[in-house]
């Protein structure tokens, strides 16, 4: 067995700030990816760009926005790795603004995001450990049965929202109990290894276990993301590749859609948005299968 790759030789601080290019092959969470050149032209940024806004305003809606930021990433050459981690790291400004522009809805609910925040900044801790130390093949092998699962989560997250708007009486534990806290937990571990939909799974958890108004566990939501991926950006900033360009490109995009997001997430319906995660979803999953 080869002996383990230390975070300077996964990070490679020989390769160049700018543009997607080439990452030395390593076997411990890095991605093989032949050497050379490759700029990024104006039209590639212009679409991570666009792909970073329009995950921004998805995650604070319904979640799911690495759905559309990474299969972009992947179509311009990224590994799928270096394409996870610097996705990460650019939405994490998404995040912010998303949990911003839902403050009002926060405003009383600071033990809950005491306890439940927590439990999302171990699991993505691990989450993030794990992407970093596990063979890149392990995720190019994972990955598509991340996406569909979360493709699956995001069909399914209307069917769950009307199933907690109609649920009567009062829920076993008026915080969600340990359960919540495992589910929160196990949610952070996912967000910080891939994290599509972890938003969804949120919902979903709270939604079962809460009793609360949808738009106030959504707030809640955008909160715990925000401290997954963060969480695991600041983690990714020792120990793996991120193509900074594409990370910046995707942090101003998606802290604008997180502003729109925030404003519009209470009134636009969400059926549309939906159909296009699915649709590049599968095209991802699609890629990354014939690869």
């Amino acid at each position: 067995m080869d002996p383990p790759v230390s975070p300077a030789e996964i990070r490679h601080p020989d390769r160049p700030a700018s543009g997607i290019i080439a990452s030395a092959a390593t076997d411990t969470g890095a991605d093989t990816r032949n050497s050379g050149d490759e700029s990024m032209t104006p039209w590639e940024g212009l679409a991570i760009f666009a792909a970073g806004a329009g995950a921004g305003t998805i995650n604070v809606i319904v979640g799911s926005g690495t759905l559309i930021t990474f299969p972009v990433l992947l179509a311009f050459g990224l590994p799928p790795v270096t394409a996870n981690v610097s996705n990460t790291l650019g939405l994490v400004p998404g995040s912010v603004s998303g949990a911003i522009g839902y403050r009002r809805e926060l405003a009383d609910q600071r033990a809950r995001l005491l306890r439940l925040g927590s439990a999302s900044l171990l699991g993505g801790l691990l989450g993030a450990f794990l992407l970093t130390r596990l063979p890149s093949s392990a995720f190019d092998a994972i990955v598509p049965v991340l996406i569909l699962l979360a493709l699956v989560l995001v069909v399914i997250q209307p069917r769950v929202a009307r199933a907690v708007a109609a649920r009567g009486g009062a829920p076993a534990h008026p915080d969600g109990g340990p359960l919540l806290i495992a589910g929160v937990f196990c949610t952070g571990v996912y967000g910080g290894y891939f994290g599509a939909a972890q938003g969804v799974l949120l919902l979903a958890l709270m939604g079962m276990l809460l009793r609360d108004e949808l738009q106030r566990m959504n707030a809640v939501k955008n909160v715990l993301a925000l401290i997954v991926n963060a969480v695991a950006a600041v983690f990714f900033l020792f120990t793996a590749t991120i193509d900074w360009t594409a990370a910046l490109l995707i942090a101003v995009g998606s802290a604008l859609g997180g502003l729109v997001g925030a404003k519009v997430g209470r009134r636009l319906p969400p059926t549309a948005l939906r159909a296009l995660i699915v649709v590049v979803g599968l095209t991802a999953v699609t890629k990354l299968l014939l690869a």
